[in-house]
């Protein structure tokens, strides 16, 4: 009689991560932050206040997959982007930044477009449940038709088991 085989070791439970590993991951963020700050202070206002609506969609969406911030962030950073590139290819301070934040139209680019990414993600989703119904609906119908011919060349006893059960069987449910 053969044996069973061991389990593998990634079944096992997995050991804890050491108590400095995360403190450590949190210095090298810190480290990198401060860093880009130094660097590229507009770029980081810009960004930061910019995108706050991706971040608050990403607080807001509880869900495991973050579809809400996805869409909020692509629509985001594409009302973001070309004040950005202002910023790195024309004027690349801090008050270049600034002039762009305290701009109305430019933050109702901004915002607007960061409002548009939720529309999508409220409209396009019954859209796209509405197209599927449609579609099932419509395989149903083909399905039908098939089986109507199959049962008229083969006769009934293809379609109902002829089981104790007649009235619930797929035959009752055809008529």
């Amino acid at each position: 009689m053969a044996r069973m085989p061991a389990p593998a070791a990634d079944t096992q439970a997995k050991a804890p991560t050491p108590p400095g590993r995360a403190m450590r991951k949190a210095v090298w963020i810190l480290l990198c932050l401060v860093a880009l700050l130094v660097i590229s202070l507009p770029t980081v206002l810009l960004l930061l206040f910019g995108m706050l609506p991706t971040i608050v969609a990403w607080v807001v969406d509880r869900s495991q997959q973050k579809y809400a911030t996805f869409c909020v962030c692509g629509m985001n950073f594409s009302g973001v982007f070309p004040f950005l590139s202002d910023v790195w290819f024309k004027d690349h301070s801090t008050d270049a930044a600034v002039r762009i934040l305290t701009n109305v139209f430019d933050l109702t680019v901004i915002y607007g477009t960061a409002a548009f990414g939720w529309m999508i993600f409220i409209a396009v989703p019954p859209v796209i449940t509405q197209f599927i119904s449609a579609m099932l609906q419509k395989r149903v119908a083909t399905l039908r038709e098939q089986q109507q011919k199959i049962i008229e060349e083969w006769g009934e006893g293809v379609f109902c088991c002829g089981c104790p059960r007649a009235g619930w069987c797929w035959g009752s449910a055809r008529r």
